[in-house]
């Protein structure tokens, strides 16, 4: 039997049943009496030159989206390439890259609990349960194929995420409180693993020097190869951005003018070229040849590309922000409010499962030393600082790219000045507040110009 709150049918979508009252389809587009600012540009838009206009109304009234992250970043990169001017040597950009990664997957994991107005306060350390067990499996004497331990790892953080999204919707206890529990769980979890593994020397178990998953951070795609997966994905982008605009104006459907879609394409295009030509350029000086897109790169684009994709094209993504903006109104809609939370703690797991892979292999090992809890601040700067909402309803997987690449700019900047730890974590938190102030400020405004 399901929860009480959950809808009568699971196949329901997300219009309410006629005689609901005030309920109304949750997809539906605002009455034409409504600030047309809440609206999205292509919707009003049948020239570039209109969608220009409608844009620039949007950021107007509130509602700017990534443009105020996008040049705090560019501001952030101004400040320290002015104070070092290695910050945009190659190999830096590169290692910011790396060093960003494990933000960014953090704070897509992050996203999850918050689009539904939830936190997971115990993504950290489930960081570093994947990371244990991924590394228990594949090191000997259990000797797995690299693959079965991934699966194995990311497998039982998810199935921790389940038992917690269980206690939140059938117990109905706080998530802050379940998943602060899980966190204190699994510090004392991966503490209990380094006491008991005797092949944990100090504490520390090692990830073998010629495994995948060694080589996920530590070894690069070739130059050529890299130009080549450009340029497929580029062409696919570009196929399918096109493709799919023409097939939503023939249904009649709001699209955006073809001048916006070639105009996003070709600003994809150059930041992809931007990025292989810097990864491309040598890194490894006079005597050593070290080149190409880091694997981790790659990975990390494919765990951000599907989860775009789940969340803005498929029935699960939109029950998401359906819940995360009224739980009850999605209940009402049939939507099976509990089930969507238990999915999307198994989600949130599974990614910090995920990034625990990518902090084993950038480290080569794990240790009772991985800061948890640092991590789990981390997680909820990310996806905050990049543009998620504290209040559900909103947020994006490239939220969670731009605010671990701005927590990732702000470390490698500050490394390379000479601060301090003490410094590093100062910097963070100012970067978090003034994220945090500009979204609730421009929610204000949007809410005052709308009324």
């Amino acid at each position: 039997m399901d929860d009480p709150t959950t809808g009568s049918e699971p196949g329901a979508g997300l219009t309410a049943e006629p005689g609901d009252g005030d309920e109304s389809d949750l997809t539906q587009a605002p009455e034409s009496d409504l600030d047309l600012t809440a609206v999205a540009p292509e919707v009003l838009a049948d020239s570039l030159g209109q969608y220009v206009r409608a844009s620039v109304r949007r950021i107007k009234n509130g509602e700017s989206g990534t443009l105020p992250i996008v040049v705090a970043l560019i501001v952030i990169i101004i400040f320290f390439q002015a104070e070092r001017s290695q910050f945009d040597s190659p190999v830096n950009l590169v290692n910011l890259l790396v060093q960003a990664s494990i933000f960014i997957l953090l704070g897509a994991a992050q996203l999850f609990a918050l689009i539904l107005s939830e936190i997971d306060l115990s993504v950290g350390w489930t960081l570093a349960l994947g990371a244990w067990v991924i590394s228990e499996l594949i090191a000997s004497p259990v000797n797995l194929p690299w693959w079965l331990g991934i699966l194995g790892g990311v497998g039982v953080c998810a199935a921790f995420g389940f038992v917690q999204g269980t206690i939140i919707t059938r117990l109905h206890v706080p998530s802050f409180v379940v998943t602060l529990a899980g966190f204190l769980l699994l510090e004392g979890v991966v503490i209990e693993l380094a006491t008991i593994d005797k092949t944990a020397v100090g504490g520390v178990i090692s990830v073998d020097t010629s495994s995948p998953v060694y080589k996920l951070v530590n070894s690069n795609i070739s130059n050529g190869a890299s130009w080549i997966l450009l340029a497929v994905v580029l062409g696919l982008f570009a196929a399918s951005s096109i493709t799919r605009a023409a097939r939503r104006r023939a249904q009649g459907l709001s699209a955006p003018p073809l001048g916006i879609t070639l105009f996003t394409i070709v600003l994809t295009a150059i930041g992809g070229i931007v990025l292989v030509y810097v990864c491309s350029r040598n890194r490894g000086g006079l005597l050593i040849k070290l080149s190409g897109v880091p694997y981790v790169v790659v990975f990390v684009g494919l765990v951000l590309f599907a989860y775009s994709v789940m969340l803005g094209r498929t029935r699960l993504g939109r029950y998401m922000y359906a819940i995360g903006a009224s739980p009850e109104a999605a209940r009402r809609a049939g939507i099976k409010v509990q089930r969507i939370r238990r999915i999307a703690f198994i989600l949130s797991a599974g990614t910090a499962g995920l990034a625990g892979l990518v902090y084993a292999s950038q480290l080569g090992s794990v240790s009772t030393g991985v800061d948890g809890g640092t991590d789990t601040l981390y997680a909820v700067a990310a996806a905050v600082i990049g543009g998620a909402s504290l209040f559900g309803g909103r947020g994006k997987p490239i939220h969670a790219l731009l605010g671990g690449l701005v927590i990732g700019a702000v470390y490698n900047g500050l490394a390379l000045m000479g601060i301090s730890a003490a410094g590093t974590y100062i910097s963070t938190a100012v970067v978090l507040l003034v994220a945090a102030t500009v979204d609730a400020t421009i929610r204000r405004r949007g809410s005052t110009g709308a009324l």
